[in-house]
Formats: C-alpha cells, sequence, structure tokens
C-alpha cells in the first residue's frame, strides 16, 4: 500500500483486548491510522494507552485480537517486525547517549559498516545522518556530540533516528513533557512537516491545549475500554475532557455545602524567610479549604514547610488549636494530627523502592507494632483498607510505589495519612503531573476531608484550581500575606493583583 494512500487505513488495531492476571488492560479495542493523519490518544493514567503502543510496537502480545498492516493481519508482532513495518517510537524519556555523537545515536545497533574488516564507517553513517537532520529541521551537526544538545534538540534527535528507519507511523508519548514553549513550538511545525510527507503521528499526551493544535482525530481510552472519538471539528477541550472521564470539567469542582468550624490554625507574625519585614498572618478553620497562591518565591511551601517542622519559624506565634505549637521536627507535626502532602510526592512523599504497604504504615508504624515487632498482616490490611478507600489502581499492595502513575502515587502519600487521624493537611501542588480524572478524585477526597471537620491548607501554582478547589484564598509574596479573597472576589485578576504586590 503506498504510504500517502489516505483513503484506507495504513495500520489497524482490531478488538485488541490484553488480560493480565486480575487486570483486564485492553478490552476489544479498534483503532486504524491513516497516512498523513495525526491521530491523538488520549485517556487517564491507567487506561490503556501504553499497553495498546506496547503491543503496536511488538513489545508485548495481545490476548486476543489482531494487528493489521498493509491488510495483512497478524496476531501479534515482534519488534522487528514492527521496526520493518515503520512504527518508530519517540519515548518521554529520551533514549539517547551523551557520550556518542548525533549519527552513532541514530544508528545506534544499525551501525554502518564498511571494507574487508566490517568496520564502522562514521563518514557513512554521518552522510546519511545529514538529510534525516534536516526534515525534521535541525540546525546541530552529525558529529556534533549529543552532551552539547539541549533537550529539544535531543527530541528532534529522536524523531529524525525514528525516520532513519524509513518510519510510516511515529508514536509520539509525551513528547513535550520537558519542553520549553518556544521548543513546543518548533516541534509543532515538525510534526505537521512529517504529515506533509506523508507520515502518521500517533500523539499520546495530556496537555490538551497541543492535542486541539495539532490533531485531525482524537481517539479516547477509559479504563481499557474506547471512549469514543472526536473529528477534526469536534475537538475541543471540554469535550476531550468528557472522553476521558465521562464528565463535563465544571464538576470537577465540587463546591462547599457545610460551614466551617472553629479555628484550627492560627499564624500571627510569622517570619520564616530572611526578610525582616515580611510577617504571615492567617487563620484556617476546622472544615475550611484554604487556597494559598502567589508567584514563584511568594514563600508558601516555606510557610508549609514551617507549620511541619521542616523549617523554623524565626518570630511570630503559632497556634493550633488555639495551642501554642512549634514543631521542632516533622515528627511532631504528625503527633499532633499536622500532616504534609509534599510537592514533589517522589522524592519527600514515597519510597519508591518500597511497596504499596510499607508507604502506607511508613509515619505510623507503632500502630501495626506488638512488642517491637510489624505485623505483616497488619500493614497489608491497613493498606488494602486505603486501597479501597482511594481506588488506588495495582494488582496488589505488594507492588512497588515506583511501578505506579504519578495520580496512584499521590494516593498512597494520602493513603499514608488517611490511615492516621488527621487534624490539618497541607497539600503542596496535589495535582501536579498526574491527568484528569485523578485530579478530580482528589479534589473529592479533599472536599470529604473538609467535611469531616479537618482543616485544609492547598498550595497551587494552577490558577484554575486554585478558585476552583478553595472556599477562601490567601495570597502572599515574599513571605508576607498580602490578601484574603472570599469565594465571592475569586478571579484571576484579583488573585494575580495581590501577587505582584499592586493595590
Amino acid at each position: 500500500m503506498n504510504a500517502h494512500d489516505t483513503k484506507h487505513p495504513l495500520l489497524v488495531l482490531e478488538n485488541i483486548s490484553k488480560v493480565y492476571p486480575g487486570v483486564v488492560a485492553l478490552s476489544n479495542v479498534t483503532l486504524s491510522v491513516r497516512a498523513g493523519e495525526v491521530l491523538a490518544l488520549i485517556g487517564e493514567n491507567g487506561a490503556g494507552k501504553s499497553t495498546l503502543m506496547k503491543i503496536l510496537g511488538g513489545v508485548i502480545a495481545p490476548s486476543s485480537g489482531k494487528v493489521i498492516i498493509d491488510n495483512v493481519a497478524h496476531d501479534h508482532l515482534t519488534v522487528t517486525q514492527s521496526q520493518a513495518a515503520g512504527i518508530a517510537f519517540v519515548h518521554q524519556e529520551l533514549n539517547v547517549f551523551d557520550n556518542l555523537d548525533v549519527a552513532a545515536n541514530m544508528f545506534l545497533g544499525r551501525e554502518i559498516r564498511g571494507g574487508a574488516l566490517r568496520l564502522l564507517d562514521l563518514k557513512a553513517m554521518r552522510d546519511a545522518a545529514r538529510p534525516l537532520l534536516a526534515r525534521v529541521g535541525a540546525t546541530f551537526r552529525p558529529e556534533t556530540s549529543v552532551a552539547e544538545l539541549s533537550l529539544a534538540e535531543r527530541q528532534l534527535l529522536e524523531i529524525a533516528k525514528a525516520l532513519s528507519i524509513d518510519a510510516r507511523v511515529v508514536i509520539m508519548d509525551e513528547p513535550t513533557s520537558s519542553l520549553t514553549l518556544s521548543e513546543t513550538r518548533t516541534l509543532m511545525k515538525v510534526i505537521a512537516d512529517l504529515k506533509a510527507q506523508g507520515i502518521a503521528v500517533i500523539y499520546i499526551s495530556h496537555r490538551l491545549g497541543e492535542v486541539e493544535d495539532c490533531a485531525d482525530r482524537v481517539f479516547g481510552l477509559r479504563d481499557g475500554h474506547v471512549a469514543g472519538e472526536l473529528s477534526r471539528d469536534e475537538i475541543n477541550h471540554d469535550a476531550m475532557i468528557r472522553l476521558m472521564i465521562g464528565r463535563d470539567l465544571k464538576s470537577l469542582y465540587t463546591p462547599p455545602t457545610h460551614a466551617v468550624g472553629d479555628i484550627i490554625l492560627s499564624l500571627k507574625g510569622v517570619r520564616i524567610g530572611a526578610n525582616p519585614r515580611a510577617r504571615a498572618d492567617l487563620d484556617l478553620h476546622a472544615g475550611e479549604i484554604l487556597g494559598l497562591a502567589g508567584l514563584v518565591g511568594a514563600g508558601r511551601t516555606e510557610l508549609a514547610e514551617a507549620v511541619f517542622g521542616i523549617a523554623p519559624v524565626l518570630e511570630g506565634e503559632v497556634l493550633l488549636a488555639g495551642q501554642p505549637f512549634r514543631a521542632s521536627s516533622p515528627r511532631e507535626a504528625i503527633q499532633a494530627g499536622v500532616y504534609l502532602v509534599p510537592e514533589d510526592r517522589k522524592r519527600a512523599g514515597l519510597v519508591l523502592e518500597t511497596s504499596i504497604c510499607e508507604n502506607i504504615s511508613l509515619a505510623d508504624f507503632q500502630s501495626v507494632s506488638r512488642n517491637g515487632l510489624v505485623s505483616g498482616t497488619k500493614v497489608a490490611e491497613r493498606a488494602e483498607a486505603q486501597r479501597a478507600r482511594l481506588g488506588i489502581k495495582a494488582a496488589d499492595v505488594q507492588r512497588n510505589a515506583a511501578e505506579l502513575s504519578g495520580g496512584n502515587q499521590q494516593k498512597v502519600v494520602l493513603g499514608k495519612w488517611l490511615s492516621m487521624k488527621p487534624r490539618l493537611i497541607i497539600f503542596d501542588e496535589p495535582t501536579r503531573g498526574i491527568d484528569v480524572g485523578a485530579k478530580w478524585e482528589i479534589y473529592k477526597l479533599m472536599r470529604a476531608l473538609a467535611e469531616a471537620g479537618v482543616g485544609v491548607m492547598m498550595i497551587s501554582s494552577d490558577m484554575e484550581e486554585v478558585i476552583g478547589v478553595s472556599d477562601r484564598i490567601l495570597v502572599l509574596r515574599e513571605g508576607e500575606v498580602t490578601g484574603s479573597l472570599p469565594r465571592s472576589d475569586f478571579s484571576e485578576h484579583n488573585v494575580l493583583k495581590l501577587a505582584v504586590g499592586a493595590h
């Protein structure tokens, strides 16, 4: 079949199912791609996108179904067959080696050799690399060391490497996750050029604005099933959200339905940074979600860490439920029922190399121990209870935290605290790096905590999130609270005006 034939599908994944013990990863998924088409594949983490692409790449075999390429049906592909068919991957984690030059990376494992001794022909590889680099608009040279390339240039190298196998379908998995805005624009131009050359692109991304910019068609997966498709004129942000999570964006945010209680946390003239004039005053009520907004460097995280005992309170008074409170360590804060869900969950919230079980009991092994010995049964029971409560998607609670998606890792961090007795929980960037569906679950949980009388403080740089989730917003600037906004005054304009110090 001609690669530029846009009437017939270049490839079809027909009735693909993949079943693991206890988990249906894919169920009767049918997807087709045409030459010169940009097909966006969207869905929450765990929806089945990666599994489907691994089947297409020959990494795993489907439990049932067919992969049809050029009208030839295969029960499954090998990696070699997939590459021979012109299917190439540009992975989120770039597979390049800093100690090699561009041409050597491009032909790694497929080196061009010459002469009787079959030695590497560096000149031939560099000559072959030049037109491929030109096709993707790269300005660096084949002999350039990869160590000298920027992240965006490495991304272009990965795409050129994909074209070097005569790619007809290029699969891009979260290709802009580490790119700047200008670098993303460059990538969008490259995708348009690939499309013009008759190459199909399968574009996987949580960044729905980019999908709207580049996709000809959107294909949605939800819990391993086909959620639906959108044609070019149907693609918009809200329609894609509905495809991914089965509900409108408005329903992500649950307004308060209860009265707040007494003040649970009070800061009076608290100084946490080097600026002697910057003092923070705030009151947080039981049953309230208090949003902390501000620009980068405003001191929001530092304030949270001071309450949690990580950073010192240099001056001022902290009251917890009306009593003086000054945690000198996180252990003291935890004993008082003050918990922190940190911004960097992988580094500060979890031990990635240990199981879900151990992570959930990490802060409170004492309650699952007897005579100084930890009860494995109690640890597992606690983890199972939190898995059921939070909907943690994992085959079992013995899985390491590193194996989970970002949203499920965040749920494990929450499970650790919810298995105890929270009075105050501080969420620092609670939904960074997780998909829309997992965000909704975390918002719902925050609202449930507030309704149960817990004080909730949320730090977020996502303006839509701050405005949608908070009951009241405090704005910080250089360690000082510059204003408090009730729900009736919520707007991006009002928050930014306070964040930059305007009156």
